[in-house]
């Protein structure tokens, strides 16, 4: 069943045409992150936002190696068995940040099911790493479930990560079809629940692909679910098709479809709801907005 605003095709239509990435700004981060061995999820993602978001010198670091222990039907991120963590990482990475002069930093990684913890000490160090480095530079992580262990949930939120984000992916009916055998909507669910549950006055972040197959009805629910569960931030953006191994987009989701999404986020409550053709789960427009609101946090604070 198609939902309104929904145009299907082969061919992608003109609203997602991408420049290619190039300039200075772009060169000179790629050159820094090669040099320090730093994986980002801009490229083995192929994020279609990596000519602006790279061209105004930011982006998003993959922690621990660029081999995942999952194969969802979307990613395109290769997946198999990891080569064992790199314990110099979060110190190179808080290394990398401090040359770049960022103020806001997105972690992100694989998963890496394999590892006692998930990796959530790991990535724990990093954030901890960058904060000692300098305490004003803001945090966000993007994290795998961690199969829900709660003491691994725990040792995240104790690194002080200014936003905690994690990514439920689509809608409950297209979980099985979309993520691998070993995720699941409610325990993503939980895991955003913990967030909260653990440190309620920091931000939560959530993100949401569409062009699968969703209906515009089992969009509002899951927007419902993320809200229950005490979720601020949403995006929401296009699902392409990776290759021919992946799961094929069944909707090219038109401009206007993505501002009744926005507008049907914020009636439900959401601090923010960045949705957008190219929008991702990582995105610089949104990233500026919750830079601004921590910071003003931060001020009312004091």
């Amino acid at each position: 069943m198609l939902t309104p605003g929904m145009v299907v095709s082969e061919r992608k239509p003109d609203w997602l045409k991408i420049r290619p990435p190039g300039g200075d700004n772009y060169l000179a981060l790629k050159g820094l992150l090669r040099s320090l061995k730093l994986h980002t999820v801009c490229e083995e993602a192929r994020c279609p936002n990596v000519a602006e978001c790279w061209g105004g010198g930011t982006a998003t670091v993959m922690l621990m190696g660029d081999v995942c222990t999952r194969g969802c039907r979307f990613c395109h991120v290769k997946s198999g068995n990891p080569a064992a963590l790199d314990a110099s990482e979060p110190q190179n990475v808080a290394s990398a940040i401090a040359q770049l002069g960022l103020t806001y930093v997105v972690l992100t990684s694989v998963n890496r099911d394999e590892l006692p913890d998930g990796g959530a000490d790991h990535f724990a160090r990093t954030v901890e790493s960058i904060k000692k480095l300098d305490p004003n530079i803001l945090v966000e992580v993007l994290v795998p479930d961690f199969q829900g262990d709660r003491a691994a949930i725990e040792r995240l939120v104790s690194s002080g990560a200014d936003v905690l984000a994690h990514n439920i992916e689509t809608v409950k009916r297209l979980t099985p079809k979309v993520r691998d055998g070993k995720a699941s909507y409610l325990q993503s669910l939980d895991v955003l629940r913990q967030f909260k549950e653990l440190a309620p006055v920091r931000r939560t972040k959530s993100s949401i692909m569409v062009g699968l197959g969703e209906t515009t009805e089992e969009m509002t629910q899951a927007m419902q679910d993320l809200r229950e569960v005490g979720v601020d931030i949403l995006t929401v953006g296009q699902y392409l098709r990776p290759s021919a191994w992946h799961v094929p987009v069944e909707q090219f989701v038109t401009p206007e479809a993505f501002k009744a999404y926005e507008a049907s986020g914020l009636e439900r409550g959401f601090l923010l709801v960045a949705s957008g053709p190219l929008v991702r789960s990582s995105y610089r427009a949104g990233e500026k907005f919750i830079e601004s609101v921590l910071k003003e946090g931060r001020r009312a604070s004091h």
